[in-house]
């Protein structure tokens, strides 16, 4: 399971290469027509922003063999925890060996949907071992739910030990699809939990229901579980953050220390936000995007009194997975940017933003597959994880 380091130069542009038997053409992807036609931003760059210039960049095939990795963390000693969706937790060397499963996980439901998802450690992890993790939890009468666990890695990154589960999402429901999740330290003591509203029709109306942790952000004690949001609504759940929200596969501090989300959308309406405490994000009786029969999400409404617009959305989609702000040394060009894994774009998404709104976009590595999740190693480069049968752990740096 293990891959050679490979090297290839890209030369990345604005636009989608694509190639089969011989043939290549390009596609600027603000061309393409939207989804949900008739639908008005409701402000100026709120949607397809200016593309970006050409980059050149360079891959480095770290590892492969993977099956549908969806989330990953550096260890201080440059070593990756990578989940893959079928339940396993693997660490990979930087040169590029994958360990056997790690033990001591609980039991995960990976129909579907569901699976191991995120995995997080906290700065003191030198001194604790501890990780974090979320994944799709099996509940009484074959129902699941969204959970968050955590435990101490051993020393020799077999085993986690003493693991427990500190956070559950309510209700659970009979649906595989639409778990969120990502896992964020705020730096002031708590965790970010994002949540999927698990899809169907009757459950998806809960992400505007208040006393349920369907379709939102949650604020956890990291050691507890106990609740440390800020609803601000009677009758709300007190670890709630923000709600309204479809699937949030994508969340990361900005360099204000804010937190960012993104979320995927029906058949358009991919949403980036920056969610504060006690507001409303709309989902479903907001959205930019359709069903995906083509018909209207409800009322067909983009904009409601009492709830927020997105920063930026996309139609058609982009499929996003996680996502960090550039902070590295080794592309100085961008820092500040937001860098994101597109599935559906089969690409890296840069942003760049300035007092809060996007000024541009860039897709990266066009055709590189399904680019699950995105972090930035303690050097500077950009890792990717693609979600595929046979997924990779990929390397990008500057090309020549």
């Amino acid at each position: 399971m293990t891959h050679p380091l490979i090297n290839r130069i890209f030369p990345v542009t604005g636009l989608a290469f694509l190639a089969t038997a011989g043939m290549v053409w390009s596609q600027d992807f603000n061309a393409a027509p939207p989804n949900a036609r008739g639908q008005t931003a409701a402000f100026d760059g709120q949607t397809r922003a200016p593309v970006l210039p050409d980059t050149a960049l360079q891959q480095q095939i770290v590892a492969s063999g993977l099956e549908h990795p969806w989330g990953m963390a550096e260890l201080p000693e440059g070593n990756w925890l990578v989940t893959e969706r079928p339940g396993r937790l693997r660490l990979i060397s930087a040169d590029g060996n994958i360990s056997a499963p790690i033990e001591g996980l609980p039991e995960i439901d990976n129909r579907d949907q569901g699976g191991l998802l995120d995995v997080a450690i906290s700065d003191d992890f030198a001194d604790t071992r501890q990780i974090w993790w979320s994944f799709a939890q099996p509940r009484d009468g074959g129902k699941t739910g969204t959970a968050v666990a955590t435990g101490t890695l051993s020393a020799d990154g077999a085993l986690v030990e003493s693991a427990r589960v500190i956070w559950q999402q309510t209700p659970a429901w009979n649906s595989t699809q639409h778990y969120g999740s990502r896992l964020v330290f705020d730096g002031k003591g708590g965790l970010f939990v994002t949540t999927g509203e698990r899809s169907v029709n009757d459950a998806r109306v809960h992400a505007q229901n208040v006393a349920t942790t369907l379709g939102k952000v949650v604020r956890i004690d990291p050691q507890s579980g106990a609740p440390m949001g800020q609803p601000g609504v009677e009758g709300a759940l007190p670890e709630i953050w923000s709600w309204g929200h479809r699937n949030l596969q994508g969340a990361t501090l900005g360099p204000d220390g804010a937190l960012w989300t993104i979320e995927h959308g029906p058949m358009g309406g991919d949403e980036l936000n920056r969610p504060e405490a006690g507001r409303n994000y709309g989902w479903p009786r907001v959205t930019y995007g359709v069903e995906y029969s083509g018909q209207p999400v409800g009322e067909g409404i983009t904009q409601m009194e009492g709830t927020e617009q997105p920063v930026y959305f996309w139609d058609p989609v982009i499929a996003p997975g996680g996502m960090r702000f550039y902070d590295g040394d080794m592309f100085p060009d961008w820092q500040g940017d937001l860098l994101i894994g597109g599935m559906q774009a089969a690409a890296l998404v840069r942003l760049e933003l300035a007092d809060g709104r996007v000024t541009g976009e860039a897709r990266h590595l066009q055709d590189i597959g399904r680019v699950r999740d995105v972090e930035i190693a303690s050097d500077g480069a950009v890792m990717l994880l693609t979600d595929e049968e046979d997924g990779q752990l990929i390397r990008v740096t500057p090309g020549g």
